[in-house]
């Protein structure tokens, strides 16, 4: 066993906390699920590899002498896996300065905490790693089953891109508490990494909008003006794209460079994050200071209650920067919608698929913040309210929301086409209420706190919030196509819908 304090001994401690956190994630601290969660990720590994067999198999024989075409669409799969890892970082460094409640405990213990938060920043970076590998490797695996063992080089280029961002991230965070302060670097931070994760492709949709005149990305990235844009051939900015197609040096360079500046990253600022948790902890639980005296306003039961729940939505930073994600996608449809005015159009026929399905996730998020989220349940059941009621405030809450974010999209889609706007309409109310109802039928009392683990208390509930979103979506596209098949999609819906109903603990 490890002297405590050691290296070694942080690094079993911050095992254990990591084994805990994702056996609490999957399984909802429940150990029966081990086997069905461990079957399930093998199904997903092995469905992974079929997709990659279908999406990459015909790149395998792409030879070490490509053109600068090919290395800009291998450099912006670099790019894209980036963006999305450092996103992960950027959330993992701020949740270790506002969430981990054992960090005042070893703070004040006789240890040297800086290696401690050595052993935190490699335990970040090893997570973002297998989480990018997971979703990479059965890439890989096929190009290399395909092509030959030279693309496993791309393996290191993943772990370089993961070690890299890792560093970005502490680096980013840091930052932000020296030039801006702890309290507002817990909002921002948060809001950052859920704009980073997404900002890649949004740039790339939104520059094929205005380039080509549609949202394909790849279309773009093949275009006679990005070749033009893009440096030369021999450039070292290519490095990473030469080393995942199997140029051994470059690969090596790459992972090299990567592993430098991340021990470097780790040296200068893991002797100095004591400072940044406790200032960070002062902040999280700090009391706001009382502000200008508002006068009392006399409300009816059910606006007081619908206020209430609004309040609680948008109260909470770290939970709203989570449903950030899925408002950010909606600006390129906006964007398409605005370039689409005065021209023949058909750009409803995507935009309102798009639409219908985001408000169906959103929903889904918010409702269960509404309706499973309360932090107070003992106190608001004993309030002289029926439970009905409160219940229904909470939902008409969490709609009024969703009506506030679509109701510009549907607005303008009415200056396209009349007809396209009414069934968006129809299918984002459909498509939220459905997403609401599931949240309400499977509702189970958690912390706010456990946002990130809302999908481990039903999988029936996830699995069928997300088919259900799909299968309205899929029924205003054919609507709005003027296609009949719309209506098959639509009863696929109730019925999912009428199903999910069926098995709900809650109505029994």
């Amino acid at each position: 066993m490890s002297m405590p304090g050691t290296t070694a001994w942080f690094a079993a401690h911050e095992l254990r906390l990591t084994w805990r956190e994702t056996f609490a994630m999957l399984t909802g601290g429940k150990p029966e699920r081990l086997r069905k969660v461990a079957a399930g990720v093998l199904i997903f590994i092995a469905v992974m590899h079929v997709v990659a067999y279908f999406a990459v198999g015909r790149l395998a024989d792409a030879g070490l002498d490509h053109d600068l075409r090919t290395l800009i669409a291998v450099m912006a799969g670099v790019l894209l896996s980036g963006t999305a890892v450092l996103s992960q970082a950027m959330e993992s460094v701020t949740r270790t300065f506002y969430t981990r409640s054992d960090l005042e405990l070893i703070l004040s213990s006789p240890v040297q905490a800086h290696r401690l938060f050595a052993v935190r920043i490699a335990a970040i970076a090893l997570g973002v790693s297998a989480m990018a590998l997971l979703f990479l490797g059965p890439f890989i695996n096929v190009l290399a089953w395909l092509g030959g063992v030279r693309w496993l080089g791309a393996y290191g280029v993943i772990v370089a891109v993961a070690l890299t961002a890792t560093a970005l991230a502490v680096a980013l965070t840091v930052a932000m508490f020296q030039t801006i302060g702890p309290k507002r670097t817990r909002l921002i931070a948060q809001i950052a990494a859920a704009v980073i994760g997404g900002l890649f492709v949004i740039g790339l949709q939104i520059a094929a909008l205005f380039s080509t005149g549609t949202m394909s990305r790849l279309a773009f990235l093949q275009s006679d003006t990005m070749v033009a844009l893009a440096p030369a051939m021999d450039s070292i900015l290519w490095w990473p794209a030469r080393g995942a197609l199997g140029d051994v040096s470059a690969m090596l360079a790459v992972v090299a460079s990567s592993v430098v500046l991340f021990v470097l990253t780790t040296a200068l600022y893991a002797p100095r994050f004591a400072q940044f948790v406790l200032a960070a902890s002062s902040v999280s639980r700090g009391h706001e200071v009382a502000g200008r005296a508002r006068a009392f306003r006399v409300a009816t039961t059910g606006g007081t209650l619908r206020r209430k729940e609004r309040v609680l939505i948008m109260r909470d930073p770290w939970l709203i920067s989570q449903s950030l994600m899925q408002l950010l996608y909606l600006l390129p449809p906006a964007l398409m919608l605005w370039h689409s005015f005065g021209s023949a159009g058909g750009a409803e026929i995507v935009l309102v698929p798009v639409l219908i399905m985001s408000a169906g996730q959103l929903a889904g998020a918010l409702g269960w913040l509404a309706i499973c989220g309360e932090d107070a349940p003992d106190l608001v059941m004993t309030a002289p309210v029926a439970p009905g009621q409160l219940l229904r405030a909470k939902i008409e809450a969490v709609m009024q929301c969703i009506g506030v974010v679509f109701l510009p999209f549907v607005i303008a889609i009415a200056a396209l086409s009349p007809n396209a706007a009414a069934i968006a309409a129809c299918g984002i109310a459909a498509s939220a209420g459905s997403a609401t109802a599931i949240q309400f039928w499977f509702r189970s009392q958690a912390k706010r706190n456990q946002f990130r683990r809302r999908h481990t208390s039903s999988r029936i509930a996830t699995l069928s919030e997300a088919f259900v979103s799909i299968a309205w979506a899929g029924t205003g596209a054919l609507a709005v196509a003027g296609n009949p098949i719309g209506i098959v999609t639509g009863v696929i819906a109730v019925g999912i819908v009428l199903t999910v109903r069926s098995f709900a603990p809650a109505t029994r």
